[in-house]
């Protein structure tokens, strides 16, 4: 990849200063970090006095190191880290991730020392994130060098944060829901590389299919616009921005010395770019997810699925609540469903299947008949079938209890598997619902295998809403840029 970020986020060898044998340190537990993700590169501690950090052998000074590392980590007291800058300059060192805070965002001498660290590294070339951030996770590149070890898989949302704990915190709620992410980076206080720089790196990622933002400011309005209508036509993005309040403002700016703009110039901002904007955490997560997982609709009808009339009446009340609209089903679609729906459910949609019907049929036949109508844009699901349910009735039948884990495992893992074929053989987003635990096996089956199943018809709702926002975004963006927009770049998926 032709970015000059690529070295930071992907190092073949890191040279760490500010690690050592206290294992309270900051700069340890981020040294533990990149160790317990089993990172393949070599890593030289440097340390003025000990002789090894954490089993690795250490070098006094940067002149000392073997060989000229790809990434410089600093987790160092804030007077000394000009410094230390300009010795990995003389190394020939040529980007570093600045962990230590106590620049700009503190006042008083903390603005004149951030300009003098960011003249050392201009004198020698030195691109940098930071400082105050936390730095990268790549878990594709099996490389985190933030305070958490990573928890998860490798997947397909890329993040960049101008908070640094934002990125950290987002490990453990990915892997709640099985989702992965690619690349997370922490800009800090932006003192050299900003959040336009990171969309510019996600944008070519080949890992990346989603892009998150989380935003205190934007310092280069023009370049930010440009970039990201650049990419929308080839990758999603959705931002979730503070700062438009009183008390917001006065956060950002003792956090990372970020002036952040009244709500409304932001929400300008993102519709001139074509980002969706997200109003909470949750839902910047959500977005990310089914739009990085699912295709996009052609329009706002959808048709809602359930075995339950009060599933199905609030997943089309907090539809018509996001724009969405009920699909008309076509006389072909209600013959194809008359034989599969019991007298006592309904083939107006939401299609309420009640509990009486083959579960082949729910989890196949009739998601798959209702994909097919030409009216539907896309399927809202809920989804309750309990494992307990399911061993009941096998024990009811005489199977023999040790293979009935191996039986339920099957069964699910099938239906998952069917469920999510449907979403590449339609091209049409399959989003789920349910009120059981995400911890249910067969909620977890389908997280596996791909579909997207939120714990509310109002988050399920929103998220199919932030689809149909995507596709005309993207049409849009399109017409503004049309000639420059008409090959996708490096990395992206169109």
């Amino acid at each position: 990849m032709n970015n000059f970020l690529y070295p930071i986020v992907n190092p073949k060898s890191i040279a760490f200063f500010g690690a050592s044998n206290r294992f309270s340190s900051m700069g340890t537990n981020q040294l533990n970090s990149v160790l317990d993700l089993g990172f393949e590169g070599n890593i030289y501690p440097v340390h003025p006095k000990e002789e090894s950090v954490l089993g690795l052998k250490a070098y006094k000074r940067a002149a000392d190191l073997p060989e000229i590392p790809d990434l410089a980590v600093m987790v160092l007291p804030t007077g000394v880290v000009p410094q230390v800058m300009e010795e990995c300059g003389r190394k020939g060192i040529k980007h570093a991730v600045v962990v230590s805070g106590g620049f700009k965002e503190v006042g008083g001498e903390g603005p004149e020392l951030e300009k003098k660290l960011l003249a050392m590294a201009n004198r020698y070339g030195i691109r940098f994130l930071g400082p105050n951030c936390l730095g990268v996770a790549n878990p594709h590149h099996k490389f985190n060098v933030t305070f958490l070890p990573f928890e998860g898989r490798p997947g397909f949302i890329g993040f960049a944060s101008q908070s640094g704990s934002f990125i950290t915190q987002m490990f453990g709620y990915l892997r709640r829901y099985d989702i992965g992410f690619s690349t997370g980076i922490s800009v800090g206080n932006e003192a050299d590389v900003d959040i336009v720089d990171a969309m510019e790196y996600l944008a070519a990622c080949p890992h990346t299919r989603a892009i998150g933002l989380y935003i205190e400011t934007i310092r280069r309005g023009r370049a930010f616009i440009d970039m990201a209508r650049s990419i929308v036509p080839h990758k999603p993005i959705v931002a979730y921005y503070v700062g438009g309040s009183e008390a917001g403002q006065q956060a950002s700016l003792s956090h990372t010395a970020a002036l952040a703009g009244p709500d409304g110039l932001y929400d300008g901002v993102f519709r001139q770019s074509g980002i969706i904007r997200a109003h909470t955490i949750p839902e910047l997560f959500d977005f990310c997810w089914v739009l990085g997982a699912c295709p996009r609709p052609a329009g706002n009808r959808v048709i809602i699925q359930t075995h339950s009339g009060g599933p199905g009446a609030a997943a089309a009340d907090a539809g018509s609540r996001t724009g969405l609209v009920l699909a008309k089903l076509s006389r072909p679609t209600r013959e194809k469903l008359s034989p599969l729906v019991p007298s006592t459910g309904s083939m107006t949609n939401p299609i309420d299947l009640t509990f009486s019907k083959n579960p082949q049929d729910y989890f196949s036949v009739i998601p798959d008949i209702l994909l097919e109508e030409g009216n539907c844009d896309g399927l809202l699901a809920y989804f309750l079938a309990p494992g307990s349910i399911i061993r009941r009735t096998m024990t009811s039948m005489g199977i023999a209890p040790d293979q009935i884990p191996q039986l339920t495992e099957k069964i699910f893992d099938d239906q998952a598997k069917s469920m999510a074929g449907l979403i590449t053989r339609h091209q049409k987003p399959l989003i789920g619902y349910t009120f059981q635990s995400h911890e249910e096996f067969y909620i977890q089956k389908l997280l596996q295998h791909g579909v997207p199943v939120f714990p509310s018809p109002e988050r399920a709702a929103r998220a199919m809403a932030a689809l149909v926002c995507y596709a005309r975004l993207v049409e849009r963006i399109k017409s503004i840029l049309p000639v420059a927009l008409s090959t996708p770049g490096p990395g992206t998926n169109s």
